[in-house]
């Protein structure tokens, strides 16, 4: 007992603690030191601030990065159990606390993974020396705070997303967002004064990077080009200190650890990650835990490599020139230029891609007053979808009549889906430039390069080529997914499959 207020010493103990809490609560942190010192306080919670991965930067650096204000949008991506959805819900905590006024929407792949941040949020509001903030009392559905501050929740829909006009948007899970939804949810922040701070209007993605056709690969892709700052952390930046008596020598992560975790700061049980390892296969644990790109199982073209592929080749106006096309009014309208290069003795020439169109919403004499303005040698033929034979229903006349009226020759060959990627698979192989025969060595004295290369201006169709993919759920489904990506590889492979178009049946292989 307390010799003087009779109150049990653990009692005094928590009040003092609550006295403290409340005390600093409203303190502002200036620096990322003070803001790293008032969560261990505050929170209890010791975010990790070393990362042991080369390039990766941790939660400490995004809370730190998002608290102080600093412009534009922001993409974590972090391993499976790396905390995502838990630092999240801590910014949020801090923007309410020490911007006032400030909105804040919380929107997941689902309204189950809203509600998950939202949990965390509310047991941190619920906390002794900081219930006292809260407004009235926190809902299933968002909270207000005594300085005017609000978080909601929203469902994942357009109706939901739109109509909104917030600071901050936080996105969780955006692997599982409906792409409409995304594209919704581009509009609904604005930047504002909160108190004496000048909020910027963001939204920040959360989720790891489990398909390698969806969404979170290409915003890690177009991040550099819209100057958004991208967090990626794994299971080794935030695992706690390994035990020294644990030897490295048989350890099961060591090709991935290489004994770094005898010096981490984090929260994830080392065992725990061994048993997640041995649990999945080592793709799985190395884009759920690793943060890896997954991989491209389903890929069309799975062996398609940017560093073999793209290459800045030199136009030459000398050589034959020829294009590819394929139509579109709402959907993308792509022309591919290409020159034709002589292959190695006996064997077909190359085919260098040197630029592209892509634009949509244009009739097709409009494109071609387009193209014509790009400034390349006229193409001696055009390859283009034997569908545009069809006359339209409100002119009358066919897209190929159109084109040849404009003064091109036209080549619409027949040919399956399947012989048309099999074409293409076989022009990306180094060693095996006859598509459709069987594989032949290149001479000694040939320069090593693929049937194909691609200009790396082409960046449409260096990213269709990457994305085009099969249905994972339908794996005996041969047609990929028309996604998009399916454009410019379809004015590719009109191009291809008319350039040689005499070679006959393809043999298909297994791959």
């Amino acid at each position: 007992m307390n010799h003087y207020s009779g109150e049990p010493r653990h009692m005094i103990d928590t009040q003092i603690r609550t006295a403290m809490v409340h005390t600093l609560a409203s303190v502002r942190p200036q620096t990322a030191e003070q803001l790293h010192g008032w969560l261990r306080a505050v929170l209890g919670i010791d975010v990790p601030r070393a990362t042991t991965c080369d390039g990766h930067a941790g939660p400490m650096d995004y809370l730190a990065h998002v608290f102080f204000e600093q412009p534009g949008d922001v993409i974590v991506w972090a391993n499976r159990g790396g905390g995502k959805t838990y630092y999240g819900a801590v910014a949020t905590l801090l923007d309410l606390l020490f911007k006032p006024g400030i909105e804040v929407r919380i929107l997941g792949g689902s309204f189950e993974q809203s509600r998950k941040m939202h949990e965390y949020l509310r047991w941190m509001l619920e906390r002794d020396g900081l219930r006292h903030h809260v407004a009235g009392r926190i809902t299933d559905r968002g909270v207000r705070l005594t300085n005017g501050s609000k978080v909601e929740l929203l469902v994942q829909s357009e109706t939901s997303v739109r109509g909104h006009r917030v600071q901050k948007l936080r996105c969780d899970e955006i692997e599982l967002f409906d792409r409409d939804v995304w594209q919704a949810a581009q509009f609904v922040t604005r930047s504002a004064r909160c108190g004496d701070i000048d909020v910027c209007g963001a939204v920040e993605v959360f989720s790891t990077m489990h398909r390698p056709f969806g969404l979170m690969n290409e915003l890690i892709a177009q991040a550099p080009a819209v100057d958004a700052a991208v967090f990626k952390w794994c299971a080794l930046d935030v695992i706690a200190r390994c035990e020294p008596t644990r030897a490295c020598d048989d350890c099961p992560l060591w090709d991935a650890c290489r004994g770094r975790a005898k010096q981490a700061d984090g929260f994830i049980s080392v065992q725990d990650v061994i048993d997640q390892h041995r649990r999945s296969s080592r793709q799985a644990f190395e884009a759920e835990m690793l943060s890896r790109r997954p991989t491209r199982t389903d890929a069309v073209f799975s062996s398609f490599d940017p560093a073999v592929h793209v290459s800045a080749i030199a136009p030459d106006p000398q050589l034959h020139w020829v294009g590819g096309m394929d139509f579109g009014i709402r959907s993308p309208f792509v022309m591919l230029w290409a020159q034709i290069t002589p292959g190695p003795p006996g064997d077909p020439p190359h085919v260098d891609i040197i630029d592209e169109y892509v634009m949509s919403d244009l009739p097709v004499n409009e494109h071609l007053e387009t193209i014509a303005q790009r400034g390349w040698p006229t193409v001696d033929w055009l390859g283009v979808d034997p569908a545009g034979a069809q006359r339209n229903e409100q002119t009358g006349r066919s897209t190929l009549s159109v084109l040849r009226d404009a003064g091109h020759t036209v080549r619409a060959t027949r040919r399956r889906l399947a012989d048309g990627i099999e074409l293409l698979r076989r022009m990306l192989e180094v060693r095996d430039s006859t598509p459709g025969g069987d594989a032949a060595d290149t001479p000694d004295d040939a320069p090593p390069r693929p049937p194909l290369l691609i200009h790396p201006r082409c960046e449409r169709l260096i990213e269709a080529m990457t994305c085009y993919h099969f249905d994972a759920d339908r794996p005996h489904r041969d047609e990929p997914i028309k996604d998009g990506h399916d454009h410019p590889v379809d004015a590719l492979r009109y191009l291809v499959t008319n350039l040689y178009r005499g070679s006959g049946k393809v043999r298909r292989r297994v791959y």
